[in-house]
């Protein structure tokens, strides 16, 4: 594919191969912006582009929304300064979407704030792209961040793919109640068995899980989920697989957001293999999302 002058993508250093791969499948220039972090934590960023002309009419900028504070400001600085330097058309590429758990206020004084950045995020962007945002109440995209272009992909159906190919006949199944939207569409792609797990949160790192009524033993067993942060939910579904007669248990996700020690907490509750999608970047990357991406961006030009 011809390369679009009209048209490029806006990348920072730690995310430059994935966004390379979204420019490659779409046809784009990748352009990396250059960040400077002062001794007083402020940033600076540059644009690979001059005040003097030379700018793309639409500019498309790629940046995951994981360990988020710092990259909302950046895309604050970023879109303000774009649009004084004349792109009319600014479309963010998040694959990670941050601050969507919180909708609603589960004690009085509590700020919402999916609504909050969703609303930051709509008033900088003509669209917005992600995979698998994690919504609980609501349905659509739409509703967290008020854009005719919010678009929301899945990462399920590619993951799929990958699990038929590396564990056949195996049983799909979703830590808890939340993931059944992903293994459904998973299993739709194998034409495999599927079923979630109960869970109960007593604390960001204390679960307790109940197993679905199913035949264990002797099964392989994939866990699918949208995102896995601290480990101990897969961990303790692991655990509890194992103990019920299941063959092995490996781990399918989307977003690989695994905070501190959380990926030698699931390797050490016995899960095998861990498959991610690029979507934030990690040693368990085994998904390029980059042709769903690039196909969801031709359908905004």
């Amino acid at each position: 594919m011809s390369r679009d002058k009209e048209r490029a993508l806006l990348h920072f250093a730690d995310e430059a191969t994935a966004a390379r791969r979204l420019a490659d499948a779409a046809g784009m220039e990748a352009l990396a912006v250059e960040r400077h972090r002062f001794p007083d934590a402020e940033l600076k960023l540059t644009l690979p582009f001059g005040d003097e002309g030379g700018v793309p009419e639409c500019l498309v900028v790629y940046r995951s929304l994981d360990r988020p504070n710092d990259k909302l400001v950046e895309l604050l600085l970023l879109a303000r300064h774009a649009r004084r330097q004349g792109v009319r058309h600014l479309v963010l590429v998040a694959p990670y979407l941050a601050y969507m758990r919180q909708d609603i206020a589960f004690h009085p004084g509590e700020i919402v704030s999916q609504t909050i950045v969703g609303g930051f995020l709509a008033e900088l962007f003509d669209a917005v792209v992600t995979v698998d945002p994690h919504l609980h109440r609501i349905e659509r995209l739409d509703q967290a961040i008020p854009l005719e272009h919010a678009i929301a992909l899945s990462g399920a159906p590619r993951l799929a793919e990958l699990v038929a190919e590396k564990r056949p006949g195996a049983l799909l199944l979703g830590p808890d109640e939340e993931a059944r939207q992903w293994v459904a569409q998973a299993a739709a792609v194998t034409g495999g068995g599927f079923g979630v797990c109960r869970k109960v949160r007593h604390g960001d790192r204390d679960v307790s899980i109940q197993l679905p009524e199913l035949s264990l033993a002797g099964r392989q067993v994939v866990l699918m989920d949208d995102v896995a942060s601290s480990g101990h939910t897969v961990a303790r579904a692991t655990e509890a697989l194992l103990a019920a007669g299941a063959a092995s248990v490996d781990l399918a996700l989307t977003h690989a957001l695994f905070a501190d020690d959380a990926l030698a907490v699931i390797h050490s509750a016995g899960v095998g293999e861990v498959w991610s999608t690029d979507c934030i970047a990690h040693q368990s990357n085994a998904i390029a999302m980059a042709p769903v991406l690039a196909e969801a961006l031709e359908g905004l030009w």
